[in-house]
Order: C-alpha cells, then structure tokens, then sequence
C-alpha cells in the first residue's frame, strides 16, 4: 500500500514537471512570435479593444467602490490614533502599491483571460487551428501572441484607471461624507508617494501580471482537450491558476524588492 502511494506521488510529481517543460516550451514560442514577423497590428488592436476597453467599466466601477471601503475603513483606523488627516497617504499607498495592480489583475482574469483561454478552446474543438495550419498560418503567431501582447499592454493601463477610481473613492468618502479638508487629503496623498519607489512598482507589478494572465490564458486554451468539457476545464482553469499565481508572485516580488 505504501509502495502504491509512492508511486502516484512520483506520477504526479513527473506529470507536473512536464506540464512546467510544457508551459516553458510555449512560453518561449509566444515570445519568439512577438518578435517574428509578420507584425500583427491589426489583431492587435482589436485584443486591445476586446480587452482593455470592455474592462473598462468592471475596473472602474470595482476602482470606486474599493477606495471608498478604504476611504471608511482607513478613517475609522486613523481616528482612533488622531491620525485621520492622513487618510490620503493611506488610501494612495495602499492602492498604488498593492491594491491596484493585484485587483485589476484578478479582474481582468476573471472577466479577459477566461474569455481568452474559452476562445482558444473552442477554436481547438471545433478544429479551426488546424485549418490554420493547412493554410500554412502559424496558430501561435495569428491568434495567441496578439492575444499575450494585448494583456500585457493593457494590465497597467487598466491597473493606472482603478488606482484613479480608487483614489477618488477615497477622496469621497473622506471629504465628502466624513469632514475631512480636501486640501489635508490631497497634500498627505502628494507628500506620501514618490514616482521612482511606488508609482514604478506599481507598474512593474502590473506588467508581470500581465505577462501571467497572458501566457497562462492562452497556453490553457491551446493545449485544451477538443471538447466542451476541455474548454470548460481550460477556462476554469485559467482563473484558478493565473489568481493564485498573481497572488504568490506579488509577495515575491514585494518580500524581494520591497515594492
């Protein structure tokens, strides 16, 4: 009986590391077709518009709503140690760096990169990449790159409009709602971040995760079993996958550098 749990431990152990090579192994020809041409401006744009645009409303909305929670829940913490002028550094802070590059990251998960991986997965069911090869179109070039670039593009300017959103949640709820001067919440927000250590790590953050969600989308989608349940699998599994992984890779990157 012991030998038998060993050997499903070492089956699985060598499955995962052939789902690592895997995974490498396409990660290395998405990039390389990021950099072979034909450039595909066109698809581009439309993967930017697909998902940098229809996220606008999700993170602008979601933006809101976490800075006002933040603006009430901070003001409430910061009174109970007199404090409470500085409600605009804690907002700025704790959305530039962390709140905002993690949340958008998961956002656009959730609502782009299961929609990318469903796309990929259908195409794969339904044998459209293969039609693409007996035309000679390389699938990873035509459908997955552009798919990868337009993430990454995109993460940290989604990510830059939920900081705004957010920020202005806060100033809300802060000034607005609970009294305190505009002019004590915009002077701590300006005094407290400095662009080389929290606005360039924000961005760091947010373009990491971009490349995450983009190569786990469509690696997920392109290797999918040609069926519905192996779409449903691939989608589902790229939420999964990809949030757990922005959340591991975001302490690594905050325990390593401090941002």
């Amino acid at each position: 009986m012991f030998r038998s749990h060993v050997e499903k431990l070492g089956g699985r152990t060598i499955a995962g590391i052939s789902r690592l090579g895997q995974f490498t192994t396409f990660a290395g020809v998405l990039l390389d077709c990021l950099i072979t041409r034909p450039f595909r401006g066109r698809r581009l744009i439309d993967e930017v518009y697909t998902i940098g645009v229809l996220s606008l409303v999700i993170v602008c909305i979601s933006g809101g709503a976490v800075g006002m929670v933040l603006g009430l829940q901070g003001y409430t913490v910061l009174t109970r140690f007199g404090a409470e002028e500085a409600l605009g550094s804690f907002v700025g802070l704790t959305l530039i760096r962390e709140l905002g590059p993690v949340l958008t990251a998961l956002l656009v998960t959730g609502r782009a990169g299961s929609a990318i991986a469903a796309e990929i997965g259908a195409m794969v069911a339904t044998e459209q990449l293969d039609g693409l090869r007996m035309m000679s179109i390389d699938p990873t070039h035509y459908v997955a790159a552009p798919k990868a670039a337009a993430m990454v593009l995109t993460m940290p300017l989604l990510s830059a409009l939920f900081i705004v959103c957010g920020i202005g949640g806060g100033y809300v709820v802060g000034v607005q709602f609970l009294g305190i001067d505009p002019g004590s919440y915009l002077k701590g927000l300006e005094g407290s971040i400095k662009f080389s250590d929290d606005v360039m790590g924000s961005i760091t953050k947010s373009l990491v995760f971009g490349i995450l969600v983009g190569m786990i989308s469509t690696y997920r989608g392109y290797t999918s079993a040609p069926n519905a349940a192996g779409v449903s699998a691939a989608t589902t599994g790229t939420v999964v996958v990809a949030s757990v992984l922005t959340l591991i890779v975001d302490y690594i990157i905050t325990a390593l550098w401090g941002v």
